[in-house]
């Protein structure tokens, strides 16, 4: 359906112009945030990598050669803990696809507030009497109404797209520190292996030598030698361990070739002195965490189009136009020339929104059940996240002050015992073994407790590991960092 108002020479701009000066404006106050909304990221993501104040990658070239060579500084020397969370940041090709994805997000919101080009339709008729010349300019009036609403929607698309991206920021960061406290933890261990083995066939090769001179039988000495063989093969599995710790902190870092030839440290973090209270971690969950404030900004996100959501389905498409044709007389000097304009109007016969509304509504319930789900898990989540922290720090500490001084002092009893003839030498080498074994069971322990730590951390001030799978937006489609 249209009204179409035509009118002669007489021409009435004035009356247009404000409208189009004020569409001009708040189309013209749209532009692609320089840094594809890197800076924004970093905001949120502040105290929450791995205690770590690292930067993202940047988007001009001079920075991303700094940022090179700061990487080809920290894996020159023993490579610590904070430097792996930095380079996984600065490096890691699935975070720099994230943000990439970022920014194609915020392009995308600019030409969705950007008011569409007008149309402009040219005809030319003719017959026995006269020409006629046709000149309409259209453009949707319903973009032109609607641009403040859809500019705030498309900040709160896009305030929710950064909070994700946020989330695999601070993902990859305990993703890294995990697999650097996996590898260093695993060359420990294997080097107590190594130990192991020379204990094993130290004993193997005094057993074949007793047992040459008839002093030993041969059941002894086969029972030396699957020790041997035991030791090996742990040996061979915890040097596999180490290598496959190694790379996965290679893939989260994104290094290779000539990068992945690095050192790590040889320690572990030493264990703190005193433990985080169990008070308040709900709390501090509810409130830090980011994929509870993604949920409350979906929420926020659904009830703002609920009250747009009928009268966008009955009048979606509304269009204004303006027309100027000409008129010739054929022979003749005589012209006529006709001005208007023309509205349309859809007219609600059938579709009155009312579907619409009922899909609006529903995905209002939908994203308050998704935020109470979320709140749920936060609280859950760091809940059990403080037990394994309590607990793996409890085991650690016994293990390095009972456990351990308890075996060396076995040992150094055995060593006593055999000075004075009243100990053999294969209960010296069992307790060298079981000592060795000893330790390397504080550094397991004391593995567990850092890893437990960052997942507190995460737990408190981060994300839930299916938070980005369970809230659902049209915002930018994810491109999450390789490996969770």
């Amino acid at each position: 359906m249209s009204a179409t108002c035509t009118s002669r020479p007489v021409q009435h701009r004035s009356a247009r112009l404000p409208l189009l000066v004020a569409a001009a404006v708040l189309a013209g106050c749209a532009s692609v945030s320089p840094d594809g909304l890197r800076g924004d990221v970093a905001q949120l993501t502040a105290g929450r990598t791995a205690g770590v104040q690292a930067a993202l990658p940047a988007t001009d070239t001079a920075a991303r050669a700094q940022a090179h060579q700061s990487i080809q500084g920290w894996l020159a020397k023993p490579l610590t803990q904070d430097a792996a969370v930095r380079i996984a940041l600065l490096n890691n090709p699935g975070l720099q696809a994230r943000l990439a994805a970022l920014g194609m997000a915020d392009a995308e919101r600019v030409q969705a507030i950007t008011l569409p080009n007008p149309h402009l339709s040219l005809g030319r008729f003719a017959n026995s009497h006269e020409r006629e010349m046709e000149r309409t300019l259209a453009f949707s009036l319903l973009d032109l109404i609607t641009l403040p609403w859809r500019a705030e929607r498309q900040a709160e698309r896009m305030q929710w797209a950064t909070l994700q991206t946020a989330q695999d920021v601070v993902t990859l960061a305990a993703d890294a520190s995990r697999a650097w406290l996996r590898a260093v933890a695993a060359e420990q261990v294997a080097a107590t292996h190594d130990r192991m083995v020379e204990a094993a066939e130290a004993g193997t090769e005094l057993a074949r030598r007793m047992a040459r001179v008839g002093n030993w039988s041969r059941l002894q000495l086969a029972r030396e030698q699957a020790l041997l063989h035991d030791a090996h093969s742990q040996r061979a599995r915890a040097r596999l361990a180490a290598a496959t710790a190694r790379e996965d902190l290679n893939r989260r870092m994104g290094v290779w070739g000539t990068q992945a030839q690095y050192t790590l440290e040889t320690q572990l973090p030493a264990l703190p002195t005193a433990e985080l209270p169990a008070e308040g971690i709900e709390a501090t969950a509810l409130r830090e965490r980011l994929d509870v404030q993604a949920a409350r900004r979906q929420l926020d996100t659904q009830a703002a189009r609920l009250g747009w959501s009928r009268a966008g389905a009955v009048f979606g498409d509304v269009g204004l136009a303006y027309q100027r044709n000409t008129t010739t007389e054929r022979g003749g000097a005589h012209r006529d020339i006709t001005r208007g304009w023309e509205l349309e109007l859809p007219v609600p016969l059938f579709d009155w929104g009312g579907a619409a509304r009922t899909h609006a509504q529903a995905a209002v319930e939908q994203a308050a059940a998704q935020l109470q789900d979320t709140a749920v898990r936060a609280r859950s989540e760091a809940r059990s996240a403080w037990l394994t922290y309590r607990t793996a720090l409890d085991l650690a500490r016994q293990q390095q002050t009972e456990v351990v001084p308890l075996r060396q002092l076995i040992s150094d009893e055995t060593t006593l015992r055999y000075n004075g003839m009243l100990a053999s030498v294969w209960d010296m080498l069992a307790e060298a073994r079981n000592s060795t074994q000893a330790v390397a069971h504080a550094i397991e322990a004391q593995r567990d407790f850092w890893l437990a730590e960052t997942d507190l951390q995460l737990a408190l001030t981060g994300t839930s590991p299916g938070a980005l799978s369970s809230l659902t937006t049209g915002s930018a489609a994810p491109t999450t960092p390789q490996g969770h």
